[in-house]
């Protein structure tokens, strides 16, 4: 049984109720998750208890704007309750899913992926002479960190992962070009200025394997059937219920 942490009016307010209304709240309830936030969000349910017992004395349900409230209230969640009623039975199995991909090879296809890791400068000179140090033995991170203008400099130059044409045309050009695991033999020039390239490691173009894709493709096809199965309804209501646009 859940700890009672109050009572208001003689009606209790428990550990639980605490609980599930900081779960309500999603990523917010974080904030919450502490012996000061509980505390806040129990005044706030003590709160919410004191204007219920309040709005049932003075008798508020009984007013016409409360009950105006209350309808247009009825009427959006039964609108929402018959939506979800109509989408609720539609799924899509595993071999929907795989003759899709099947079907599609097209859609499933990942470009090259390079890793690669620059030193970027203003100068030629000073490009050429980082590049005569790297290739004298000296280590491109501690190059990258001492010399290079791009943020990727205080981590030793790494770019991390990036496709073909997700670069500027002539650092992209040199990447998939050039051998994995070696420094390109001259600095590449482009609008931001001299780079020193390595490239790290690159990925062929390749599909991506079924299972790996399954989940993605389950989940389109079930908002596109689910957007079928609601205009499908939505047009037979219109057969029932005359609509004219005036």
């Amino acid at each position: 049984m859940s700890k009672i942490l109050a009572t208001v009016g003689g009606t209790p307010i428990t550990e639980d109720e605490v609980n599930e209304f900081i779960a309500g709240l999603g990523q917010r309830g974080a904030m919450y998750n502490s012996p000061e936030g509980q505390r806040a969000v129990l005044n706030q349910l003590i709160g919410n208890k004191l204007l219920l017992l309040d709005a049932k004395r003075n008798l508020f349900e009984a007013e016409p704007e409360f009950k105006a409230q209350l309808a247009r209230l009825k009427e959006s969640l039964l609108t929402n309750y018959a939506g979800e009623k109509v989408i609720s039975a539609v799924s899509v199995s595993d071999k929907e899913a795989e003759d899709f991909y099947n079907e599609n090879p097209d859609k499933f296809n990942e470009g090259e992926v390079a890793n690669a890791s620059h030193i970027l400068v203003a100068d030629e000179a000073l490009a050429n002479d980082i590049l005569a140090k790297i290739n004298a033995g000296e280590s491109f991170e501690d190059l990258a960190k001492e010399h290079s203008t791009c943020p990727s400099g205080k981590t030793g130059g790494n770019l991390g992962d990036f496709g073909r044409g997700q670069m500027v045309p002539e650092f992209d050009e040199a990447v998939f070009s050039m051998p994995v695991g070696e420094v390109l033999d001259k600095p590449v020039k482009t609008q931001f200025g001299y780079h020193i390239i390595r490239l790290n490691s690159k990925k062929e173009a390749s599909v991506a394997p079924y299972a790996e894709v399954k989940e993605e493709i389950k989940n389109a096809l079930l908002l596109e059937k689910r957007r079928k199965a609601y205009e499908s309804k939505i047009n037979q209501l219109k057969i029932m219920y005359p609509v004219d646009m005036l």
